[in-house]
């Protein structure tokens, strides 16, 4: 490390001193897979060795919502939890939570000291860098159970240093292919490089790729696999679910997908930790994450989703099919990143007669509204918009009591609504 880095880093004081220094070391937009870095700063504090039960979960959608579901669920029955995940929405705090709370901005700064501390002459990436902050964070605490959601694929991301109890792999879809791969198969093979030699690997995904099975195979792992070992049947105000021998009925239906939350219980019927019936006829209608199917005020409605690939969007577009006799129109205010699928992500809401917003998203990943125009699938009109917030606030004064706007495309698009949700 030079002498202006060291210098630079023993300047950082709070919280947003230490993001702003290693986003300018190592950018935010860089990233360079790979174990190797991350695991030479690792070994030398045992950053790679969680404690307690460690549950690592990588998959395209739903890694999110599965892990929601299992830390309310754990924390219900008095456990302590440990979270890590990312992006966040609003502040970076979000990416650890401890107990249900965010991480403080002191905690976070004495991880991201003792990384600086450790790692040398070592470049990590950014998210290598936050991610064994949080490592640290979380060996220091220590929580009974680390959920940890990995980043991008599965087995060359920096999460992968660790040593799961157990692994689980949610659904699979076409999304960062320049890195990941050209089809399921090749994306499956990446995000199944989390399962271990002899450990309990959970699938949510109802046709798993081949490649994540044979994996799983050659590793001897005991799969429990959606639609074969586990499965359910919704109702219209209810669910029954069968896990094994187990069957469960007139459970209520829960706001996060259907198919996530019964991932997560097959998870903690596993570890031997599954919640009495009672204990989840209080938590499962409770279940909420942000961002996810997020309603943010009614009359008129909104309601925020980060969906973001066709599979994603397309769960999306079926909920709101259902949703649309309850309101007189339905807006949706779209901004995309310009190297995701748009058309195939656009496709599932086309000729349902919504009123299209379009908007252009920052940086140079953000794709420009009229890009996104290019690519809607139908011929119905749109407006453009130059920036989200501005486009969200302008929205707001010409919708009527009986419309629903939705929003979508981006986690960057649903933070900044949500940042202009919160000071309104």
């Amino acid at each position: 490390m030079s002498q202006s880095s060291l210098l630079q880093s023993q300047s950082c004081q709070s919280l947003d001193d230490w993001l702003c220094y290693i986003e300018q070391s190592h950018p935010i937009e860089k990233i360079d897979l790979g174990l190797s870095r991350v695991q030479r700063v690792a070994t030398q504090a045992h950053l790679d060795q969680l404690p307690g039960v460690v549950v690592l979960v990588a998959g395209t959608n739903g890694k999110g919502t599965t892990i929601r579901t299992l830390e309310q669920l754990l924390l219900a029955q008095g456990h302590s939890v440990g979270v890590y995940s990312s992006p966040h929405l609003l502040k970076f705090n979000e990416r650890l939570r401890l107990n249900g709370h965010d991480a403080t901005d002191a905690q976070w700064v004495q991880g991201l000291a003792q990384v600086e501390a450790l790692r040398g002459d070592v470049a990590l990436t950014y998210f290598e860098f936050t991610t064994l902050a949080a490592f640290a964070i979380l060996k220091q605490y220590p929580p009974a159970y680390c959920l940890i959601e990995v980043g991008l694929g599965g087995r060359l991301d920096a999460t992968n240093i660790i040593d799961p109890t157990l692994s689980v792999l949610t659904t699979v879809d076409l999304d960062h292919q320049d890195w990941l791969g050209p089809d399921r198969e090749s994306i499956g093979r990446e995000k199944a490089g989390i399962f271990r030699q002899a450990k309990p690997v959970v699938m949510a995904d109802l046709q798993p790729p081949s490649s994540a099975l044979a994996i799983a195979s050659q590793l001897a792992c005991p799969v429990k696999q959606a639609g074969v070992d586990f499965c359910w049947q919704a109702g219209a105000s209810g669910f029954a679910l069968q896990l094994g021998e187990l069957r469960l009925s007139d459970l209520p239906l829960p706001a996060l997908p259907l198919q996530n939350v019964c991932a997560a219980l097959m998870v903690l019927q596993l570890l031997g930790v599954l919640p009495e019936t009672s204990l989840l006829r209080q938590v499962l209608p409770q279940l909420a994450l942000p961002g996810r199917m997020q309603w943010l005020r009614q009359q008129p409605a909104v309601l925020a989703d980060v969906a973001h690939n066709p599979q994603s969007a397309a769960y999306l577009a079926a909920q709101l099919r259902r949703l649309a006799p309850q309101y007189r129109q339905i807006h949706l205010l779209v901004g995309m990143l310009k190297d995701k699928d748009i058309a195939g992500a656009l496709l599932p809401f086309a000729g349902q007669g919504y009123h299209w917003h379009l908007t252009s998203l920052p940086g140079p990943r953000g794709a420009c509204a009229q890009q996104l125009q290019t690519l809607l699938p139908t011929s119905e009109g749109c407006f453009l918009l130059d920036d989200v917030a501005d486009g969200y606030n302008l929205l707001l004064t010409q919708l009527q009591s009986h419309d629903l706007l939705v929003v979508f495309g981006s986690f960057i698009t649903v933070s900044a609504v949500l940042a202009v949700q919160e000071n309104l």
